[in-house]
């Protein structure tokens, strides 16, 4: 009995996720019209906010420095580097980069902390005089960030729109051809903005992420307070902050930023765990949805929210069949009659695997690969989302605990 019951849970739930991943699927594969280019100008402003960066900031600047066109600077926010990170960005001869250093007590209090420090310190230069803020766009590039050649080609004509707060472009890998572990967070990147960012370029529930993140500065201004918080996940929480100040926010899928995957489980583990509880604490989030955004964007958006609790419900459904099956084991040998059937397999199969042909799909589309191989991957990526348990639970004991602050992600 109880393992049945344990097994009509298992089955509910995995159904919910089942139903929810066909219909953003589904949505995501109607097209959208895109925006032709009007031809007017911006003023793009770059900020990296770095710590301890000296293995790939220069390789990132050189990639942004070579964009075509001259309607574009950057500001790296140095947050009291103790490693070559600042005498690196000096020795860049190029007009566009400028270097802002913080230092303490004021320093190391977070990536949104240094954004804003850092936008603080644009106004203050009064670089920014004489452009309108409609008309200035900050985007903000992790430091191992490499953005693609058209990228600014791209993403200008989403800002043609009046309406437009921010645009998020797509997100890979540049490393996702050393191992598996790379190319599944490559597949990971694809497979949100393929299915989920697509979809919600329809219901209005575009989310921002933390690389590659393009903001009207007029959109930023209109935010109360500081424009990041000091949430782990400062750009989920600015996002949502963009639609209920009545913005849109738009997915570009036609340009991508590439950064670096993390090549260890241990490393991966540590920073899915930080995201996970980044979205632990935007449950904050909820009462503002509630009051300030649409229906329709506002349903999405608390199942979004909603996703720490599924997936610390989805960890016990592995348990939760092992449960069932054995009671039904024992039940066979009690009985002598064989009561798990034939169809159990395909059952299984369906709920646990039914959906990897539809990420095969998405990421064949941005990756030339074969039709098996592609299905290979995707069903390894079903496999691969269990570490979203691992995570989880890591996460929500350091939230009990009280441990808000995190170390970044180590670069190679």
């Amino acid at each position: 009995m109880i393992g049945q019951v344990a097994l009509m849970g298992s089955v509910a739930i995995i159904g919910l996720a089942i139903v929810y991943n066909t219909g953003m699927f589904a949505l995501s594969r109607v097209p959208q019209r895109r925006p032709a280019p009007r031809g007017r100008g911006r003023l793009y402003v770059f900020m990296l906010a770095c710590l301890n960066e000296e293995k790939v900031i220069a390789t990132s600047l050189a990639r942004i420095t070579a964009l075509p066109g001259d309607s574009y600077v950057v500001l790296v926010i140095d947050d009291a580097s103790d490693d070559a990170t600042a005498e690196i960005i000096q020795e860049i001869d190029s007009p566009k980069v400028m270097l802002y250093r913080r230092t303490s007590p004021d320093a190391r209090k977070g990536k949104g902390a240094a954004l804003n420090a850092g936008l603080r310190h644009l106004r203050q230069s009064g670089m920014m005089d004489g452009h309108d803020p409609e008309d200035v766009i900050i985007c903000v590039v992790d430091a191992d960030g490499r953005l693609d050649s058209h990228v600014l080609e791209e993403v200008n004509p989403h800002f043609d729109d009046p309406a437009t707060g921010a645009v998020q472009v797509g997100v890979r890998m540049y490393n996702r051809k050393q191992g598996l572990l790379p190319r599944m967070q490559d597949m990971e990147f694809v497979v949100y903005g393929e299915i989920f960012q697509l979809a919600r370029r329809h219901i209005g529930s575009v989310g921002m992420g933390g690389n590659g993140q393009f903001m009207r500065l007029s959109a930023l201004d209109s935010l109360s307070g500081n424009a990041w918080s000091d949430c782990l996940t400062e750009d989920l929480d600015l996002g949502v902050r963009l639609l209920a100040h009545g913005w849109t926010n738009v997915h570009c899928p036609t340009a991508a930023v590439h950064q670096q995957a993390v090549l260890t489980l241990g490393r991966l583990l540590r920073q899915r765990s930080r995201w996970f509880q980044g979205h632990i604490q935007a449950a904050r989030l909820v009462p503002l949805i509630l009051r300030r955004i649409p229906a329709k964007p506002a349903a999405d958006l608390l199942y979004h929210l909603s996703s720490p609790v599924l997936l610390l419900l989805a960890s016990l459904l592995p348990p939760s069949f092992a449960i069932a099956l054995i009671g039904t084991g024992i039940a066979s040998a009690q009985t002598g009659h064989l009561l798990l059937s034939a169809w159990w397999l395909p059952v299984f199969y369906g709920l646990t695997f039914g959906i990897a042909a539809a990420y095969a799909y998405v990421y064949r589309k941005r990756e030339e690969i074969g039709v098996l191989r592609a299905l290979l991957l995707g069903h390894l990526y079903v496999i691969y989302g269990y570490i979203w348990f691992v995570s989880g639970w890591w996460a929500l004991g350091r939230t009990i605990r009280g441990r808000q602050t995190w170390l970044k992600t180590a670069r190679t």
